[in-house]
């Protein structure tokens, strides 16, 4: 009878740690590079009541007896499904179709994002909305990562699906600023959330490999564009519904787990 208390106690966290998950997801639905989480549960220990027996002098085996005590949580997911592009117009709006990340850098650590809104402060340099530069390839040829700048004077410019950023100079001449690189991970998923739609790498991530977009498996870059949330409305009302009944569900064990004991306690009045 208490352990049906402590068991539905156990459910209520889980399904409360479920809704807190989706209404992150929903209150993300409409961020760019936002990828959806999910929670999944597993049973925790269960109490042995009875061991099995094997058959034995003519008669049959017989099945162990358990209690189950509740469940715990077993994982809140990033699931990094892609999610739909957007057509913005806006050259320095990108979005990556395929795998990889953005690295953007604040001079001392790096940053992995999906979110392509990207801009160019007062010197030029190619910077995210929190003022990050984005990493890449400069124009002097030796590969080491490096900002990328455009001359505040260019007359134009433009970005390539292979994240190659071109620009035409004050005297009609094709230069080239660099070359936007993309990071591929072994586990997406041991990625952890910085916040600002930012990601940090972890030990079970594994470590950044940068590559040229369209490249080693590296998506391509899509320039004019950016990448929406991966939140899908439909499925996450539907599983907010059924966490809901499921809180109910555990809070309605410890009601009637409560009235049985009241009436325990009333048998002798």
């Amino acid at each position: 009878m208490l352990r049906s208390m402590y068991s539905g106690i156990s459910g209520m966290k889980n399904f409360q740690t479920k809704l807190d998950v989706i209404g992150n997801n929903i209150a993300n639905v409409n961020t760019y590079g936002f990828k959806k989480g999910r929670t999944t549960f597993q049973d925790l220990v269960s109490q042995q009541i009875a061991g099995a027996s094997a058959p034995a002098n003519g008669r049959g085996g017989i099945n162990p007896k358990q209690v189950g005590l509740g469940s715990q949580l077993a994982s809140i997911d990033t699931i990094h499904t892609q999610g739909s592009l957007q057509t913005t117009a806006r050259p320095l709006d990108l979005a990556i179709s395929g795998d990889g990340f953005f690295v953007v850098s604040d001079g001392t650590n790096d940053f992995y994002t999906r979110a392509g809104n990207f801009y160019l402060d007062q010197d030029g340099t190619l910077v995210n909305s929190a003022g990050l530069k984005v990493m890449g390839t400069d124009s002097d040829g030796n590969g080491a990562p490096d900002e990328i700048v455009i001359p505040t004077d260019a007359q134009s410019f433009s970005i390539g699906a292979d994240g190659s950023v071109s620009y035409v100079d004050n005297a009609g001449t094709l230069q080239t600023a660099g070359m936007i690189q993309l990071a591929k991970f072994a586990n997406n998923g041991g990625l952890q959330k910085a916040g600002s739609n930012l990601y940090e790498e972890t030990t079970n991530s594994g470590i950044a490999v940068l590559t040229t977009a369209g490249q080693a498996g590296a998506g391509e870059v899509v320039a004019g564009a950016l990448e929406m949330s991966n939140v899908d409305l439909s499925a996450a009302f539907t599983e907010m519904i059924v966490a809901q009944r499921g809180f109910q569900a555990n809070t309605r064990i410890i009601t009637t787990s409560d009235e049985i004991l009241q009436e325990l306690v009333n048998l002798k009045r």
